[in-house]
Parts: C-alpha cells; structure tokens; sequence
C-alpha cells in the first residue's frame, strides 16, 4: 500500500478519534495532578512521590530502549500498538479494583501494589509508543503533520474541559478511596473506546531495520548519536528540558502541604492545567504555520523558568492558580513541540530506532524526581526549585544548537 492523500485524510481521522477519547481519559489519571495527589492520600510522602514520578516518566522511557530491537524488525506494528494499548487498560481496571477493596488491605501492601500497576502501565506505555509514532509517522503525509499536532489539541478541548470537570467534581464530593475508584474505572473505560480509533488504521508495510543482534542495537545507537548532530542535540534538549515533567508533581506536594490535604484544590489545579493546555492548542493552531519547533521550544524553557521563578518569588495566596494555568500550557506546547520534532529527525526506516534512543537518551528526567523527593525531604522545596531553574537555563543553549528546519 503506498501512502496517498486518501489514505493520509483516513488516517488523519482515525488518530484523531484516539486522541479525543484518550483526552477525556488522561484527566481521570492525570500523571500530573490526580496519580502524586492520590499516592499522598493513600500515605506517601515527598520521596515515594520522587520514586513514582520517576517510575511514570523513566520507566515509559527505559521500555522504549528495551523493546526497539525487537519492534525496529517488524514491517507492521498495528498489533502491537494495540496490545500496548490493552495492557494499558487492564492496568486501570485492577487500580480501580485495588481502591475499590483498599479498606481490607493492610497498610505495607497497599502502596507496593500502587507502584507495580503504575510500572505496568507506564512500561507498556512506552512500548506503545514506538509503535504509535512509528505508525503517525508513516500514516499521515509529512505536509499535514503540524496540522494534525494542531487540530488534535484543538479537537479536544471542549472534551478535555468536560471530563476535567467531572474529574475535579470526583474528587470534591467523594472521600478516599471511592474517588480513585471512580476516577480509574472511567479512565480504562475511555482509553479502550480510544483504542477503537486504531482499529481502523490503514498501515503501510515498511521494510524492517536491519539490526540483528543486542550488540548490533547499541552499536548502532553510538553511531547514530556520533553521526547525527540534530539527533545528539536532540537528546541534549530532551534531558535538561525534559525535568520540567516534574514540577506539576511536585508543585502538587507543595500545595498540599500548604493548602491542606483535601482534594478540592487538587481537582481545580487538573481543570487550571487543562484550561492552559487547551489555550497552548488554540496559539499552536492559528499560528502553526508560522512557529518552528526551535521557537516553540524556546518558549516551553523560558515559560518554565517564570513558572519557578513564580513558585519561588510570588506569595502563596496568589500563587498556584497562575502557577498551574501557565504550566499547562507549558506542557501542551512541549508535548506538541517534542513529538515533532523527532518526526522531523527520524526516517521511516529509522523511527523505531530513533524512538528507542529518545527513551535511552531521556535519562536526566527519570532520574531527576528521585533527586527531587530526596531534596525536597532533606533541604525543603526552595532548594529543589532553585536547581530546577539552573538546570533549565542549560537548555536554552541546546535549543540554539539544535537544527529544527520546520
């Protein structure tokens, strides 16, 4: 099958039906907001945070090096995306279920238990992943890409708005653990009906990568990063932008440590976020054609920088509704920007491969909340956001070396 604008438009659609449900499922187990928030209730503390946050971005990332050898050597991967996809599901179910019978289990249990289901869903994440870009990447023609990144967001958002709504009335008027249980049951629910969307994928066969062997693999990963600039600076840009997946988290901790532990405020920071991804949608749609990746990404840097500068600077009464607004814009545009911009340095025949070494590469992000809780723990959130505006100031440096064409 050769891809052609028929194909393309039929695609273009079927992914957007899957980024539709999977809008309306992500506020239901928002990594961000709802996971920290419901880890604390359940008896966490500042370093079980820094370890499951590392597990929910780390562990996604670990899996795309470990599955891209096996998944660079097949010509279709619609199945596997799928089985990804269902293990993903299944994960939600059985959170839903361990909230659902939590008043029987005992303390040391309960909290393990949290951790191996969010590693499942987090790994097969990441192994759903390789195959999800590998597949965009193929199935919708290179001069609708940024259009399809910005309708997607803008698709979206009255749904997102709808179900952040009702995740934040969950999480108002029902008490621990009947919130949690809700809110997963309706998360596995609504990724399943997303799942349907990549059903009906019309998948062109690619010829499969030539590696053969483990030792093959990381070889060829050196040479790649030795050879290709853009893919080395890339990797660079994902590392030391890439820790300001941890602040929402760990901003959550420390409005709940100021605010109190009730789960009102943690419902209205998921509909601020929201409401701030959607606003990045609508300047990344009107203005697509006229932003390159680079000035995209020197926004989400400088944007993050204001947001700890805020943390740090402003008074906490006035603090976290504009704290939360502006970080969901921040992370709307980086998740927009960075899915981009590996498009635009892969190949067909590449993207696996390359979708395997942006996991290994994205090292500095996984590591950097277990470093946080720790810090966080010992020396308090001022040192922890002091260190994450020093470490995000180095990557506006790697975004000038980085070569971004579109």
């Amino acid at each position: 099958m050769t891809l052609n604008v028929p194909i393309s438009n039929h695609n273009f659609f079927a992914f957007l039906w899957h980024a539709l449900f999977l809008a309306l499922a992500n506020n239901f187990m928002d990594i961000d907001t709802v996971l920290p928030a419901m880890l604390l209730d359940a008896g966490g503390n500042s370093i079980l945070l820094g370890f499951l946050t590392a597990v929910m971005i780390g562990s996604g990332q670990v899996s795309q090096l470990v599955f891209a050898p096996f998944l660079s050597k097949k010509t279709e991967k619609k199945w596997y995306l799928l089985a990804g996809i269902n293990l993903r599901i299944i994960s939600l179910i059985f959170l839903a279920v361990l909230f659902a019978t939590a008043q029987s289990l005992k303390g040391p249990v309960f909290i393990p238990l949290i951790f191996l289901l969010i590693t499942v869903f987090s790994v097969s994440g990441g192994f759903s992943n390789i195959n999800y870009v590998d597949i965009l990447g193929k199935s919708i023609l290179h001069n609708q890409r940024k259009h399809f990144f910005s309708t997607k967001q803008i698709v979206t958002s009255v749904g997102v708005l709808m179900s952040a709504y009702f995740a934040r009335k969950i999480l108002q008027n029902f008490n621990f653990p009947q919130n949690y249980t809700l809110l997963f049951t309706m998360a596995g629910v609504l990724l399943a009906i997303a799942s349907l969307g990549f059903w009906k994928i019309r998948e062109e066969k690619t010829d499969p990568s030539q590696i053969n062997s483990i030792n093959h693999y990381f070889s060829s990963i050196l040479t790649e990063i030795k050879s290709n600039k853009r893919l080395k600076h890339y990797l660079l840009v994902l590392n030391f932008q890439g820790v300001m997946l941890s602040l929402i988290p760990f901003m959550v901790l420390y409005a709940k440590s100021e605010l109190g532990q009730g789960n009102a405020p943690v419902g209205n920071f998921l509909f601020l976020k929201v409401s701030g991804s959607i606003l990045a949608g609508g300047i990344l749609y009107f203005f697509s054609k006229k932003l390159k990746y680079r000035y995209l990404l020197y926004v989400n840097s400088i944007s993050a920088l204001i947001i700890v500068l805020l943390v740090l600077l402003v008074p906490k009464e006035l603090l976290f509704p504009s704290v939360f607004l502006l970080a969901g814009l921040v992370f709307a545009f980086y998740t927009m920007t960075i899915g981009g911009v590996l498009l635009e340095v892969t190949t067909t025949q590449n993207r696996a491969l390359y979708t395997g070494i942006s996991g290994a590469g994205n090292l500095l992000p996984g590591i950097y909340p277990i470093i946080g809780g720790w810090m966080v723990n010992f020396y308090g959130f001022t040192v922890f956001f002091s260190m994450t505006f020093m470490i995000l100031t180095f990557s506006l440096f790697f975004i000038y070396k980085l070569n971004c064409q579109h």
